[in-house]
């Protein structure tokens, strides 16, 4: 079960005192439904005070469309015949307000639960929402966003000034997924929005500004999703060197025996999904792969390095929690020469 799940079941028990039982949707039911559902959702089926519900977890927030998902919703409620409950994490204010006001059921773990089928609807006590987001971190993408913006300094890779279509194509995202990466970073007030037809962001702060703020205010989460050990390394990709065996291409620290790779999550779960993974495991085995949750490769692209490794931000943000004293040291010298 993913993580994304388990937070999920959590919350459910510690708001409403019942502990669910999920499991995934069969597939006799899966196939009645259109393919473009299973793309988007994750499927589970429960039972919450005796009545069958399907938690849909949305596998992509940066795609969030509230205008598909009351469709695709309605399409899941209709064909299968049960009540859905979306299930979501970074959720901006406004998107919050306009599920409610279509009256779709949600759960944000730790934030909110709202299920008027059920007539429910509980939440975190008020606070403003411009001070209550400053505790949350960014989208992935608006993430994503700000660390490319930082650390290319040359013209070519400018982000300012360009319309919000030529960074999606630039940064191999969807417009949708760039315009909210946008209006996460507008709402923390990171980049202003200028123009009318050809919307462009222009950033608020210099660059070593933008990341002590992003830092102050905890904006900024690790990228790493998870990491996996396999036997081999997966054939015919280009992947980058990150954690331990990225440190010593930006600090004096020394490479680490353990081989560490990252890899974007959908090239991952692709592989997982085709069995193309040698013995995937949990705790050891001659490559570890970080699944990403941005791809390190458009990230690391025009860097000017000796050898194919991951960012030098987004790798301080993967490692920023450890209690090695070496590498906390290493962190240090990566922040000093990168930041400014």
């Amino acid at each position: 079960m993913e993580y994304k799940m388990v937070k999920t079941l959590k919350y459910i028990e510690e708001t409403l005192g019942i502990k669910p039982m999920v499991i995934p949707i069969a597939k006799s039911y899966l196939d009645s439904l259109p393919m473009y559902i299973e793309e988007t959702f994750k499927l589970y089926a429960t039972d919450l005070f005796n009545t069958e519900i399907i938690l849909a977890e949305l596998k992509n927030e940066d795609e969030l469309s509230i205008q598909q998902t009351e469709k695709q919703v309605n399409q899941i409620k209709n064909l299968l015949h049960q009540k859905v409950v979306v299930v979501l994490e970074n959720v901006q204010a406004y998107n919050r307000k306009r599920l409610i006001e279509k009256g779709i059921n949600f759960i944000i773990p730790g934030k909110q639960l709202y299920m008027p089928d059920l007539l429910i609807d509980l939440r975190e006590s008020f606070v403003h929402p411009k001070t209550k987001q400053k505790n949350e971190t960014l989208l992935p993408s608006a993430q994503f966003l700000l660390i490319y913006h930082i650390i290319h300094r040359s013209p070519q890779w400018k982000l300012e000034g360009l319309p919000f279509k030529e960074i999606a194509q630039k940064l191999g995202y969807t417009p949708m997924a760039i315009t909210n990466a946008i209006d996460n970073l507008k709402y923390h007030e990171l980049v202003d929005v200028e123009g009318e037809k050809e919307k462009c962001i222009h950033f608020r702060h210099e660059r070593h500004e933008l990341w002590n703020i992003a830092q102050e205010q905890n904006l900024l989460g690790n990228p790493v999703i998870k990491t996996v050990y396999v036997d081999e390394k997966p054939r015919d990709l280009f992947l980058l060197y990150s954690n331990a065996s990225a440190l010593p291409q930006y600090t004096d620290l020394n490479p680490s025996r353990q081989k560490y790779y990252a890899i974007e999550k959908t090239v991952f779960y692709g592989l997982q999904k085709r069995n193309a993974l040698i013995n995937p495991n949990d705790n050891e085995g001659r490559y570890a792969l970080e699944v990403w949750k941005y791809n390190p490769l458009t990230l690391a692209d025009e860097l000017p390095n000796d050898m194919p490794v991951v960012d030098p931000l987004s790798l301080y943000l993967s490692m920023k929690e450890s209690e090695d004293e070496r590498i906390e040291i290493a962190l240090d010298q990566i922040l000093e020469k990168f930041t400014w």
